[in-house]
């Protein structure tokens, strides 16, 4: 009989095991920027779990993990105002109703941002990145695991566009859900057909014309004032959630007469590109955030 020796440097080998969501939610949102302001930002969302098995042989089910990492992600920065909370130029002060939040930007220009204190959510660090919001909401999501489960990985990412898009941000005071809040935001893609044939010029244009814009509803404001010789707006709701005020540049923002909800904006702009060419017919399809939004032709 052949007997087989242990090696004298035996490797003993642990395993890990591991479990994986990709594109598990999307969060659309809004953030500070030091040099570019309010900007809309829309980040998918993959999860990694590492752990030991349970009884059933399982590290977690499937179902939990959707549906309370989800939730737990939803309610932490989903449709918020994400602002670093050691930023250099921020200032805060508060009430049991209301925060508000003073901003400037590397530049010079001046924000406040009034809401009640759920519409805002403060990112470790200096400045929001993918990586930071990952790192201050992933202690809280491990509250909610079961205790087999040891690690937890996330990964923020944005979606892979090719062609045009731009980032913008708004608010929906007759909304009853979270779009109320009046800096939450998106990145969007935008898709354009003129006389039936895509048109990359006009994507193009708009994704300019749009870059980190504030889309603002004309009877919201409620004053334009001066602050050190620029021009500035304030908007002014009240909603189901409380009230809200922001104050920002002029010139980031475009006034639509309407509500700014993803059918308006893409019948606007599709109003707006016909007025351009008057003698052209257009379909215009406009994305809010990832995989989803509205159609307009004129």
């Amino acid at each position: 009989m052949i007997k087989l020796r242990q090696p004298k440097h035996f490797l003993a080998f642990i395993s890990m095991h591991a479990l994986f969501v990709d594109n598990l939610t999307v969060i659309d949102f809004a953030y500070f920027d030091s040099s570019r302001g309010i900007v809309g930002e829309s980040l998918i969302l993959d999860v990694e779990l590492f752990g030991e098995l349970n009884n059933e042989g399982m590290l977690f089910d499937f179902s939990f993990v959707k549906k309370r990492i989800k939730s737990c992600v939803d309610s932490l920065v989903d449709h918020k105002f994400l602002v670093a909370e050691n930023f250099p130029q921020l200032k805060k002060s508060s009430t049991p109703q209301q925060l508000t939040i003073e901003l400037m930007t590397n530049s010079g220009d001046q924000y406040e941002h009034i809401s009640p204190h759920q519409a805002v959510y403060f990112v470790s660090g200096e400045a929001v990145t993918p990586k930071n919001i990952a790192q201050s909401i992933k202690n809280e999501i491990k509250k909610i695991l079961p205790e087999n489960v040891t690690n937890i990985g996330l990964t923020l990412r944005s979606e892979n566009i090719i062609g045009s898009f731009y980032h913008y941000s708004h608010g929906l005071k007759k909304h009853f859900g979270d779009c109320q809040r009046i800096a939450h935001g998106h990145r969007s893609k935008i898709e354009i057909w003129e006389n039936q044939k895509q048109s990359i010029d006009w994507e193009s244009h708009i994704a300019e014309k749009w870059c980190d814009i504030y889309l603002a509803t004309e009877e919201d404001i409620l004053e334009k004032k001066i602050i050190n010789k620029e021009s500035y707006l304030v908007f002014q709701y009240h909603a189901n959630q409380g009230l809200f005020k922001l104050t920002i540049p002029e010139k980031v923002c475009d006034i639509v007469k309407t509500d700014t909800t993803v059918e308006l904006i893409a019948m606007h702009l599709a109003n707006y590109l016909k007025q351009q060419s008057p003698t052209s017919s257009f379909k215009v399809k406009a994305y809010e955030g990832v995989d989803k939004g509205a159609i307009a032709i004129v």
